[in-house]
């Protein structure tokens, strides 16, 4: 309750403060709640209109320039069921062109709208992620056959070097032998 700006400690659930760790509490600079000659704005929202009308604010009625543009707010803003089509209730705004005197309307691109194509592209790369992964198993599984039988095919010519570096060695030794 102060004029201008005061260092308050500020704790969890407080609109200007986020605690980082669990208790933690953080002193930080705010404006105080009464109004001075020091304020250059004052942000207001009428929230009820009084007897008499308020001249330039609440005397003309002006209607919001741009509609909703989110689907969950179109279906808010006319109470709409999820089977209603969105797309009926999207603000449009007429504009007339100067050169030819010919009005057409701009609307906003539905954010968050799902549809049969968004359904449909969602299925096929669900469907080709699914494929990669069943052709990469399969690939997986071809590469370990492949492995094994290389592993077979090189243990069995070690085998048989060895086998022949043996009977080499074997043969040397007889002819030496007979030698002597």
């Amino acid at each position: 309750m102060v004029n201008g700006r005061v260092r308050i400690l500020f704790r969890q659930r407080t609109t200007l403060y986020r605690p980082r760790r669990c208790g933690e509490r953080k002193r930080k600079s705010a404006r105080g709640c009464i109004c001075g000659p020091d304020l250059a704005v004052i942000a207001l929202k009428v929230l009820v209109k009084g007897d008499k009308d308020v001249e330039g604010l609440t005397d003309s009625e002006r209607p919001r320039r741009l509609g909703p543009k989110k689907v969950s707010a179109i279906r808010k803003a006319f109470v709409l069921r999820k089977k209603d089509d969105v797309r009926k209730y999207v603000v449009h705004r007429a504009i007339k062109r100067e050169s030819d005197g010919k009005t057409f309307y701009k609307a906003p691109k539905i954010q968050r709208l799902v549809t049969d194509k968004r359904i449909r592209r969602k299925k096929v790369n669900q469907r080709v992620k699914k494929e990669k992964w069943t052709k990469g198993k399969e690939a997986h599984v071809q590469y370990e056959k492949i492995l094994s039988k290389y592993l077979k095919e090189k243990k069995a010519a070690v085998k048989k070097d060895t086998a022949e570096a043996l009977t080499a060695t074997k043969k040397k030794s007889e002819t030496a032998d007979k030698k002597k």
